[in-house]
């Protein structure tokens, strides 16, 4: 279990599902521009930043290739991790196929699975999201088909101007690769990372649970000591996570332009 100390007066911020490029690059700039001021106010008192997933709503790294755009995000994480900010960086399924970029360039590691970590005291259990829990079936299948190396390597000799635009296409118009379901709450019993963070309350204690994946912020006491959270996303809700060294709270981001 990964250990971060939460000093005075500093916090951790949680992020998730902004879907930069959808559904279309200039359609999505206003969003950005949006996180990014957002990345800027909260840089001073951060003690560190976690991304939970599909920040970009298609990303797949060829050899020496990774898709145009995103100018203003990148520079601005770059500026970030320069200045000594952690950022930890969760793959979503729109962006399964990160392959050492965020590594190399942004200094930013980036984990495929959910992580334990403690801060200071207190427990979290972090991931996505996707392909977790007693559902989503369908989307299971797909994604090992996905993620399965020689899948990968058949795709990358597609040329970059063909494979990011057919999957664009698939991500944006069919869902194919999303998983999309329907943004509106299941209720407690079936919304399945509710049931999926339950389940390892059986075996093992967390003070909380976050994830993206749903779209929807919501928080859910799984009991008297454990809390679910789901981030939301940042299309049409804006919400965020703020860890200030004993309680997590959801926030709704508002600039001020």
């Amino acid at each position: 279990m990964k250990k971060i100390t939460v000093p005075k007066g500093k916090k951790i911020y949680f992020a998730s599902d902004n879907h930069l490029g959808a559904p279309t690059m200039e359609e999505s700039k206003p969003r950005e521009k949006k996180f990014v001021a957002w990345l800027d106010e909260i840089k001073d008192d951060a003690a560190a930043i976690f991304l939970l997933g599909d920040l970009f709503d298609f990303w797949f790294e060829y050899k020496t290739v990774v898709p145009k755009g995103f100018t203003r995000t990148l520079g601005k994480l770059a500026e970030l991790t320069d200045k000594g900010i952690p950022i930890y960086y969760f793959v979503g399924n729109h962006d399964l196929w990160m392959n050492g970029y965020f590594e190399e360039e942004l200094n930013i590691p980036v984990f495929h699975k959910p992580q334990q970590f403690t801060f200071n005291s207190t427990t979290f259990f972090i991931g996505h999201g996707d392909g977790l829990g007693p559902f989503d079936k369908g989307y299971k299948r797909m994604k090992k088909v996905f993620t399965n190396p020689i899948s990968k390597w058949l795709y990358r000799w597609l040329h970059p101007d063909w494979g990011v635009a057919l999957a664009h296409y698939f991500s944006v118009k069919n869902k194919a690769i999303s998983g999309d379901e329907d943004v509106k709450f299941l209720g407690e019993d079936k919304e399945w990372l509710v049931q999926y963070a339950k389940r390892k309350l059986e075996t093992k204690h967390y003070d909380y649970f976050v994830f993206g994946h749903r779209h929807l912020p919501m928080r859910i006491n799984l009991n008297e000591a454990s809390t679910y959270v789901n981030l939301g996303d940042w299309i049409n809700y804006y919400t965020y996570g703020v860890f200030d060294g004993e309680k997590l709270s959801l926030e709704k981001y508002k600039d001020n332009n």
